[in-house]
């Protein structure tokens, strides 16, 4: 056994707005200048739909992440040696159409317009050719649902499903995903990259690409089954997500994650084995592979474990942060969070709790009825769990249990405030002990109902408490980085989790 931390985060899909706060930020602080301005690190899609690009989920047609052959992961695009024989002719590798050519205005026409019969307009020009054009697609083309009555049917998430019956008026659903790059523990790009440009940072496993390397092959984009690795076309290197490393290092969160209203990210350190990782990315079923990326990861709060990361040189203060992480609750404890398209044997490191939804039939909210919710639990397990809908029934389930349980808890009809006799669920009780509920009775239906989704009264709390009224620093326990311990970058690169040499 030897352990890593790996920097990670979770997303609840169930709170997100699709407000784009968060890509502004990232976009206004790491891909303003020229070559980069179809460039989004961080992008908000909606669903159903294809994303952007266009149809990144499609393996059928990019070739991206890892398949078995002979029991070991390869390259979907084929190895190091298979690649030099398309390194000029990729017929894999999305073309600037497919993400969106940039466009702007010449806004200063408007006012230095000569006189004449009509209002001066201006139209979009190509920002890289200069030239007049008409906007096809963008980061957020179908942003609410724009034309998913069209591209809808094109989403590779209604594999085994009638598309079009879910795409009518009446049944349509609709939720936000939030992308941006995976970081995982076993990345495609780094294994397909010839010059090794892209590497794992030993010390917290954010994936970087160095740029003095680089040279411009672009195996990597094609081998990136999240298509979240891009091409500057001015420089003519590799760019990607970079997890604010800057921040990070300094015990501060992603600017995505610090900058959403709607507090749905949680960004922590996660322990795993680096010598599990490849047998876990080689399990044979997909809808194993979830399950087999959790027994990668270890529990920060064993002995044993703390005892080995610190013989594998772990820093204390990185153990100290994986007892306090979030993200370790959301995945590993309570297991409502799953891993985008785990199908792609990448072992992702973001990680999305799968939203709720209306019910589509009258009902009350508890577990069985979550087959009545608007959103399929076929298309989140297609999503999140590379079909198997028995994780997200299991997330689902435990998140209407809490869910009613604590509003049986703080709005009952049937509870009264021994003191004066008022509902516990009133504005100034609820506003000033929300948290501080813990003598609270729980009755024996309300047990059986937690106990039936897999939770006890103290963890549904907890869980609530986290993903409701959590605090800055319970959402985002980020441990400062030593970075003059990390001393030999170029040793350290091949040594975080994935195999240096794929053929």
């Amino acid at each position: 056994m030897k352990i890593k931390a790996q920097m990670a985060m979770v997303l609840n899909l169930d709170k997100c707005l699709a407000c784009h706060t968060c890509t502004i930020p990232c976009k206004n602080a790491w891909t303003t200048p020229a070559g980069q301005e179809y460039i989004w690190f961080n992008n908000v899609e909606t669903k159903p739909g294809i994303g952007y690009p266009k149809q990144w989920e499609n393996q059928e047609r990019w070739h991206g992440g890892w398949k078995l052959e002979d029991g070991k992961p390869r390259l979907r695009q084929g190895g190091k040696i298979l690649g030099m024989h398309s390194l000029f002719g990729n017929d894999h590798l999305p073309q600037i159409e497919d993400y969106y050519k940039p466009w702007n205005y010449n806004y200063q026409y408007l006012t230095s317009a000569p006189a004449q019969e009509r209002q001066p307009a201006v139209g979009p020009r190509d920002a890289i050719t200069g030239k007049p054009m008409n906007p096809q697609w963008g980061p957020n083309w179908e942003d609410d649902l724009a034309g998913a009555n069209v591209t809808g049917l094109e989403d590779v998430n209604f594999r085994g499903m009638e598309a079009r019956a879910y795409l009518q008026y009446k049944t349509v659903f609709m939720f936000h995903l939030p992308r941006l790059c995976e970081h995982c523990l076993h990345p495609a790009c780094v294994a397909a990259c010839p010059s090794g440009a892209l590497y794992k940072r030993d010390e917290d496993g954010i994936v970087l690409a160095d740029q003095s390397r680089c040279r411009s092959w672009r195996r990597c984009m094609s081998a990136c089954p999240y298509k979240k690795v891009y091409l500057d076309w001015k420089t003519h290197h590799a760019v990607k997500c970079i997890f604010c490393y800057p921040r990070i290092e300094a015990g501060e969160p992603t600017l995505c994650a610090q900058s959403c209203p709607g507090r749905i990210r949680y960004v922590g350190v996660m322990l795993y084995d680096v010598d599990r990782v490849e047998q876990a990315a080689a399990t044979a079923a997909e809808t194993g592979l979830h399950k087999a990326q959790l027994s990668v990861f270890l529990d920060p709060n064993d002995p044993a474990v703390a005892a080995q990361a610190e013989l594998d040189g772990v820093p204390y203060q990185f153990v100290e942060a994986a007892r306090k992480s979030p993200v370790y609750k959301l995945v590993s404890e309570w297991e409502i969070a799953l891993p985008l398209h785990p199908e792609f044997r990448t072992l992702p490191m973001v990680w999305y709790v799968p939203p709720l939804s209306p019910l589509v039939n009258e009902g009350i909210s508890d577990p069985e009825s979550i087959d009545n919710m608007r959103i399929p639990v076929k298309y989140l397990a297609n999503l999140l769990a590379a079909g198997d809908e028995k994780p997200v029934r299991a997330a689902l389930g435990r998140l209407l249990a809490m869910r009613s349980f604590m509003r049986s808890q703080r709005v009952s009809e049937n509870t009264a405030n021994a003191e004066g006799g008022t509902k516990p669920g009133s504005f100034n009780d609820f506003a000033v002990n929300s948290w501080n509920f813990t003598d609270t009775p729980v009755s024996e239906e309300q047990a059986a109902a937690l106990q039936k989704a897999g939770l006890s009264a103290s963890q549904a709390r907890e869980m609530y408490r986290l993903l409701c009224l959590a605090r800055f620093d319970e959402r985002f326990v980020v441990p400062s980085v030593r970075r003059e311990w990390a001393d030999d970058v170029d040793r350290l690169k091949g040594d975080a989790g994935f195999p240096e040499n794929v053929s």
